[in-house]
């Protein structure tokens, strides 16, 4: 096809405002900062947390000043992001029927934070977190609200959402807490994300302080429910973990869901002593002090 002087002017003309138009949009979007965000699995923060610096994985044995711990991350964050700006804090826990305990209420009402619900199954377990957080991170990594996230997570699950994240260019780091021993995320996170980073006990003491233990206090001679004794067990696992650790724990959940002679003996002496209430001859009581034993510690195996 042959194409007159006009026709390359009018093409030339064309290329120049296209060229115009693309330098002027490059412009705009290095002038555009860039943007984290926090994503918190509160699961495993308070678990990993809790046995750094608590010596238990049972959050009611300690409390968290939540709000001083969520400004260190966010003070980390602008350190490591340095030419970026925070969105937001996503912080993802379960509960009862998705609604709010008085803890998370008041980390919902901190500025720059977001409080996201999944549920609580009988044993306590969350149900429904790993789907929240791939969907926020997949949702703000494609409409490029983010350049960069940092996830506070360790299982495995949450490799589908750095996936979906990195899809659409946004990079992932993974910060983790330290462990006493061994590791508490996946192998296959950390090969996963683009960076890791873990925060060691100094970072969290501030921030955690232990219970002073309560004992259960019932009506003199009144008989406990089986909520009650359940509860108690879990608390005697939480302790029985933390003076113990790792190895005789999974010792002992081979037998699962026998206990050891020795080991039984000293639930049910520790338990009438919580509770303030004979358990010999109450079949029924027994077995919910087992069941709330072994839910807590399978919980955290």
């Amino acid at each position: 096809m042959h194409m007159n002087d006009d026709d390359l002017a009018a093409l030339g003309a064309r290329i120049d405002r296209t060229n115009e138009l693309l330098q002027r949009m490059l412009a705009e979007v290095a002038k555009t900062p860039s943007t984290h965000a926090i994503f918190v699995d509160a699961g495993y923060l308070y678990a990993a947390m809790g046995r750094l610096v608590a010596g238990t994985e049972d959050r009611r044995s300690f409390d968290l000043d939540a709000e001083g711990l969520i400004d260190a991350l966010i003070d980390r964050a602008r350190t490591i992001f340095a030419d970026s700006r925070l969105l937001r804090v996503y912080w993802y826990d379960g509960a009862r029927r998705r609604i709010h305990t008085a803890e998370q209420q008041s980390i919902a009402e901190l500025p720059d934070v977001k409080v996201r619900l999944g549920n609580l199954n009988a044993n306590n377990q969350q149900k429904g977190v790993d789907s929240l957080i791939r969907t926020d991170l997949e949702s703000l990594a494609r409409h490029r609200a983010i350049s960069d996230a940092a996830l506070i997570g360790g299982d495995e699950d949450l490799v589908s959402a750095v996936e979906a994240a990195q899809g659409y260019g946004a990079r992932v780091h993974l910060w983790g807490i330290e462990a006493p021993e061994g590791r508490n995320q996946a192998e296959p996170l950390l090969w996963e994300v683009d960076s890791q980073r873990t925060f060691d006990l100094d970072f969290f003491k501030p921030y955690v302080s232990r219970r002073a233990a309560v004992p259960y206090e019932a009506t003199a001679g009144a008989r406990p429910t089986r909520e009650d004794v359940r509860f108690v067990g879990a608390q005697i696992a939480a302790k029985w973990l933390a003076s113990r650790g790792r190895e005789p724990l999974k010792e002992l959940l081979h037998g699962h869901p026998y206990l050891p002679g020795s080991v039984d003996q000293d639930l049910l002496v520790e338990a009438e002593g919580l509770l303030q209430y004979s358990l010999r001859g109450q079949a029924d009581l027994r077995r919910a002090l087992r069941d709330g034993f072994w839910e807590h510690l399978r919980a955290q195996y």
